[in-house]
């Protein structure tokens, strides 16, 4: 899976967001960037959602891959060299 970082010349646009007090002030005290660490997050859970998306948009044709190697092996196996 590939997760793409942000693009730094990307448009950054201003929001408010609601973060647990205690999150805040050690995050600060560690001189965390509060935006580069929330777009971070963000990024990540984006890609863990699509990631989930994915598998379950594409669940029967796993299955369905999954159930004919177990009946019949790997298509190329015997052209393996180990």
């Amino acid at each position: 899976m590939h997760t793409a970082s942000p693009a730094r010349s990307a448009t950054k646009r201003a929001t408010n967001v609601s973060l647990a007090e205690d999150i805040l002030t050690q995050a600060k005290a560690l001189h965390i960037n509060i935006s580069q660490a929330a777009e971070a997050g963000i990024a990540q859970a984006i890609a863990r959602k699509r990631a989930e998306r994915w598998l379950a948009e594409n669940h029967e044709a796993i299955e369905s891959s999954n159930a004919f190697v177990e009946k019949n092996g790997l298509p190329l196996a015997s052209y393996r060299m180990f």
